[in-house]
């Protein structure tokens, strides 16, 4: 039977759940700085108490490390602490020489700075150690001396420690009735401050007490109390010596299989933490369980690694305790002889370990080998003894004060529970006083603090907003420098094309009227045409000429508009002035074809762009519909302001109209130009001009058309601006 907890051999360490924001402060800088601080070393000496029951190696580390550090700067208490940590580590892995020579250290460097709780603590852990070696004397006089510094200085929380670690003597010793005293002691401080790692160890004590005394479900219900509170602070230890606590009770009720299962669970953590007291006791345990499932090679394999590891590190208990096990292997396979052997070596470590469960079960076991042996007068004795014991340890005493603690227990838990909810209460009292009497104070800090949050607010985001700005700037610059080879060699290539469709148009329609000129003029030299022919063929010329005059005049127009001053000749006019003006000049060619042009522009359309482009882009557009009219078409000139302060100018006409794929190319380069109702010829770059021009007024261009039904071109240009004076 494993007690470990109640042996005071694994005092449980409050695992602190800052665990890893306290680790984090430490930087690697920090663990070699050649001057170190002390604040490092106490992290040091946190870590490596709350590592223990985690990790001991972890543990063993940040003690060491704390020391080393401390001794360089001389900081006794952070060389104290160390020690104190490093040498709980030690005896736990059964190195009992290290550990006092660390413990007495520790002890001489507290009482130099009249430390007394790190007197107390030191005094606590050496009382840990002899408990473990069965030197119970020496184990009660230094729990004496740290009960007597805790009560002097009004320590509970370490004089709860102290009376639990005093229980766990006297239990080992199979004073049950003390024990029990003594644990209910520090569960009742342990309950009325809140301790919830210490009142969770004592719980499981108590679950050992009740174990030894063969109350099952009791010792269960206490156990699986204490383990709930290890598994939430994560105390790995605590929840492994627990799980071997379970089994055993499992396996004193014969459900072996069951018992195996929270024993194994045990054995991988005690593995891991190199826990040399907790190995020997589960391999016993296990050895048990497999020999009552007529496993006996496995179970002696077992049993051989638990004695093996208990005479290693002198750990008395687990001596006997693998003795005793042995011996009932072999009572179980009537190997009488070895069992006799086992069965009196236990029985002496039992004397040696003052054991009251473990001299029942050595007396037992010695019961059984004689009677097999034909001992019968020895067993008989044996037999008397094992009931002696069984009784000294279900006495009526401490069945009774088991009773009565526990319904102390309660009145106690009912009576803090009261009192907690009687302190909120009052403290919920007090707070809606303070409240109702601070609300209107609140109410007004609350509404300045929003009006200046939001004043800042409204100031960062007006900043945020001028950063956003700048920043996107900045970005499009980026962009733009990015594209910057590819954009140029696209203009490049845009210019290449545009400069060999200028050629072209150049070569072609201006050809066609200069030759017309050159050949009238050398038939006036040669006299090779009379004088009525000449007159005859004048309009014919003179039309060339004025097509090619007006189409110069655009040609040097856009060409202008390409310059980078573009942007000066932006005016505010009056676009029925304008618009007047072109009609006026087409007038004449409207009525020769028969054509009506009709002008709805308001009087009082202004409008903010060059007035010298739009007349172009109107001049273009009322000749093409000139151009694709025949008699009897309506040109209609018409404008009017949207609510965008845009103005949308129309020109609509009821000529021939176009096909859509002529309709869709219009404006994205120039187009084959088809003759119009009277053969007029044209370039096919206006409307490429148009848009050009329009776009550079910051407006937008575009066109419907039905064949046989007429077209509608429609531009927009800005509105004039608010106070600008009309030019005239």
């Amino acid at each position: 039977m494993v007690f470990l907890l109640c042996c005071g051999l694994h005092s449980f360490a409050s695992l602190h759940p800052e665990l890893d924001s306290i680790k984090k402060t430490l930087s690697p800088s920090a663990l070699q700085q050649q001057n170190p601080d002390t604040a490092t070393i106490n992290t040091l000496n946190k870590l490596a108490a709350n590592y223990f029951k985690s990790n001991p190696d972890s543990a063993y580390y940040y003690g060491q490390k704390s020391i080393e550090l401390s001794r360089k700067i001389k900081y006794k208490a952070g060389i104290a602490n160390g020690l104190l940590e490093t040498g709980h580590v030690n005896y736990f892995k059964g190195n009992s020489a290290k550990a006092s020579k660390n413990f007495d250290e520790a002890i001489a460097i507290f009482k130099s700075l009249n430390d007394n709780k790190g007197l107390s603590k030191s005094y606590i852990s050496y009382s840990r150690m002899y408990n473990m070696l069965a030197e119970y004397p020496l184990a009660l006089s230094y729990l004496d001396k740290a009960r007597v510094i805790c009560l002097n200085n009004n320590d509970e929380a370490t004089l709860t420690d102290c009376y639990k670690n005093i229980g766990i003597i006297y239990f080992s010793r199979g004073q049950l009735s003390k024990a029990l005293d003594f644990y209910y002691k520090g569960l009742f401080i342990a309950l009325k401050n809140n301790y919830t790692t210490t009142y969770a160890e004592i719980y499981n004590d108590i679950g050992v007490v009740l174990q030894n005394m063969e109350v099952y479900p009791n010792a269960l219900e206490y156990f699986k109390k204490a383990i709930v509170v290890f598994e939430r602070t994560n105390n790995k230890q605590a929840v492994a010596t627990i799980n071997e606590n379970i089994g055993e009770v499992l396996l004193a009720q014969t459900q072996y299989d069951e018992a195996i299962g929270y024993l194994l669970k045990s054995l991988k953590t005690v593995k891991k933490q190199d826990d040399k007291d907790g190995l020997s006791s589960v391999y016993t345990d296990l050895g048990l369980c497999y020999a009552h499932k007529n496993q006996i090679k496995l179970a002696i394999a077992y049993l051989d690694t638990s004695l093996q590891i208990a005479n290693n590190f002198k750990i008395v208990y687990n001596q006997a305790y693998a003795l005793n096990g042995y011996a009932m292997v072999y009572n179980l396979v009537k190997d009488y002889k070895n069992a006799y052997k086992y069965a009196i070596q236990g029985k002496e470590h039992a004397i040696k370990l003052g054991n009251i469960s473990v001299r029942s079960n050595a007396a037992l076991q010695l019961n059984k080998a004689m009677a097999g042996l034909g001992m019968f007068e020895d067993a008989n004795s044996m037999l008397n003894e094992y009931i002696y014991l069984k009784n000294e340890i279900n006495d009526n005493e401490s069945i009774q004060k088991l009773t009565s603690y526990n319904y102390e227990l309660g009145f106690a838990e009912k009576k803090r529970q009261l009192a907690q909810q009687q302190r909120e209460r009052d403290l919920i009292y007090q707070q809606k006083i303070k409240s109702q009497r601070l609300i209107n104070t609140i109410f007004l800090v609350i509404i300045l603090a929003m009006i200046v949050t939001v004043g800042i607010y409204y100031r960062q985001k007006r900043k945020q907003q001028m950063i956003n700005a700048l920043l996107e700037d900045r970005n499009h610059e980026i962009l733009k420098q990015k594209t910057n080879i590819d954009d140029q060699a696209e203009k490049l290539n845009d210019l290449n094309v545009l400069k060999d469709r200028l050629i072209s148009i150049l070569a072609h329609d201006l050809r066609a009227p200069l030759s017309t000129l050159r050949g009238l003029f050398d038939l006036l030299q040669d006299d090779s045409i009379s004088h009525q022919e000449l007159l005859e063929m004048i309009p014919g010329v003179l039309k060339k000429l004025e097509y090619t005059s007006d189409f110069l005049d655009t040609l040097l127009f856009w060409i202008n508009s390409q310059m980078e001053n573009f942007e000066s000749s932006v005016k505010k006019f009056s676009i029925k002035e304008l618009v007047s003006l072109e009609i006026d000049a087409y007038h004449e060619q409207a009525e020769l074809k028969g054509i009506n042009l009709v002008d709805n522009i308001p009087d009082d359309l202004l409008a903010w762009a060059d007035p010298n482009s739009i007349r172009i882009v109107i001049r273009n557009l009322i000749t093409n519909a000139l151009k694709f009219s025949t008699v009897d078409d309506i040109i209609e000139i018409s404008a009017w302001q949207e609510e965008d302060q845009r103005i949308v100018v129309r020109v609509k006409d009821t000529g021939v109209g176009m096909p859509p794929d002529q309709r869709d190319r219009l404006f994205k380069g120039k187009v084959n130009s088809k003759t119009g109702t009277k053969n007029e010829s044209g370039t096919g770059m206006g409307m490429l001009f148009c848009k050009d021009l329009v776009e550079r007024c910051h407006g937008k261009i575009w066109v419907t058309s039905e064949p046989g039904i007429g077209t509608e071109f429609m531009f927009t240009i800005p509105a004039v601006a608010v106070g600008v004076e009309v030019v005239a």
